[in-house]
């Protein structure tokens, strides 16, 4: 705290508004691209399978299974990760991850048999791991808990994005670039996708900064002011905490993760099975698929970002996070009665898909203020690690539902039931996280 106190900073509340709209614009937009990269790799397989799984005979457990496979790699090297990244900071860490989940989501192009598919979709979680907990905690050494749902709300919509960019452009690479060369639709997508990952890895590599006293774009007395309005806003902390052993003794810490589980469901039934669910509702050929693709990510993005904003502008979480899984919750169950009915089903994903979206930004909003800064790091990898459970258990279970059925019904109720209950232990919170 001395050193904060050494450069007495005078200027008015819109310079210090200045100071973050420039940190924003530094720092935000290459995040933005690197985790749309990320999701852009992680849920191509969802389009890749139209066509895979005639290819390879894969059945719909088989890919659910690949699907999975992700998060279990995800899961087991999520919190080392973390550790690490407080240990090398933010520059090493996202320049050893995009390198090496480039290079696998790329090599996925040699899979020929289940067993192949499921060790490149374990490896593309294992070094994908950490990223997007330590972006998170990254952006509480820039932010502080008042502003940070908008930035993560326009973090976060680079998942959006990509679906924007992965219905259309995986669309086509599928279906002309198909025999390309002697390799497939599917071959090329892995390929074309992965490929700029590696040099954006690089790139982050010499462009970001570890923390705003790094930062030579920064002013001494704009240094300063973050450095005093992130003072501010965690004077009121408890007392800190760093060992994992006692992280996990944070009851918080698992009713996060809980709530975090159920919005995972419904976003990953969503990610990896969309194009299934436009499939069955009339939609014929790849690209056509893929640009209808494109409709409820456009509605995701938007919401997401007014959503946010509002939540901030009023400073209340609680009823905007359990409204949001509550429409997702209902646009799910009905969207299993519009098979047939293209553009009604359209509607309701668009409308699923903007709700749990849009709870996102809000519920880690929560979450950056109820765990403790010294043990932010952790906490987050704790949260996202058992969250990732449902990364591991929702694709699979869907594919197993659907291969016994022949429908996604049973499981898109099952994501909805959670998402109710999730809403309802939201609204028994306290208004005050720390409380």
């Amino acid at each position: 705290m001395s050193d904060i106190a050494a450069f007495p900073y005078t200027s008015s509340s819109t310079d210090l508004e200045r100071t973050y709209q420039k940190v924003t614009r530094k720092i935000v937009p290459l995040l933005f691209l690197c985790y749309l990269l990320a999701y852009l790799d992680r849920i191509n397989i969802g389009y890749a399978q139209l066509q895979m799984r005639f290819d390879l005979h894969f059945s719909d457990a088989i890919y659910g299974l690949g699907a999975s496979m992700f998060f279990v790699g995800y899961m087991l090297f999520e919190i080392p990760s973390n550790v690490l990244l407080k240990k090398i900071g933010a520059r090493k860490t996202m320049l050893r991850i995009m390198l090496c989940w480039g290079v696998v989501s790329m090599g996925t192009l040699f899979v020929a048999n289940p067993l192949e598919f499921y060790v490149a979709r374990f490896f593309l979680g294992v070094f994908e791991a950490g990223f997007f907990p330590g972006i998170l905690f990254y952006l509480t050494l820039w932010f502080p808990a008042d502003r940070r749902a908008r930035v993560v709300a326009f973090f976060m919509a680079a998942t959006v994005a990509a679906g924007l960019i992965s219905g259309p452009v995986s669309g086509y690479l599928l279906q002309h670039m198909n025999g390309v060369h002697g390799l497939r639709g599917w071959q090329w997508m892995f390929l074309l996708e992965g490929l700029p990952t590696v040099f954006l890895g690089i790139a982050t590599y010499l462009l970001l900064v570890d923390q705003p006293s790094a930062a030579r774009w920064l002013s001494a007395a704009e240094k300063d002011a973050i450095a005093r309005d992130l003072a501010e806003n965690s004077r009121s902390a408890p007392a800190e905490t760093t060992h994992v052993r006692d992280v996990l003794r944070d009851l918080r810490v698992f009713r996060l993760a809980a709530l975090y589980f159920a919005m995972n469901c419904a976003a990953y039934a969503l990610s990896f099975w969309m194009p299934s669910m436009i499939e069955r509702a009339g939609a014929v050929g790849l690209q056509r698929i893929g640009l209808l693709s494109l409709i409820p990510y456009a509605c995701g993005i938007v919401a997401m970002i007014w959503y946010s904003r509002h939540s901030d502008r009023t400073r209340e979480r609680r009823w905007h996070f359990a409204f949001a899984v509550l429409l997702c919750a209902v646009a799910l169950s009905f969207s299993n009665w519009t098979q047939g009915s293209l553009w009604t089903s359209i509607a309701l994903v668009s409308v699923a898909l903007a709700a749990v979206i849009s709870s996102f930004p809000v519920f880690w909003a929560v979450a950056t203020s109820v765990l403790r800064r010294e043990s932010m790091a952790v906490g987050i990898a704790i949260v996202t690690t058992l969250g990732a459970v449902s990364g591991i258990i929702c694709p699979y279970a869907i594919g197993l539902i659907k291969t016994s059925t022949g429908s996604l019904d049973a499981g898109l109720y099952s994501c909805s039931v959670l998402l109710l209950i999730a809403s309802v232990v939201m609204l028994f919170m306290k208004d005050d996280p720390r409380g």
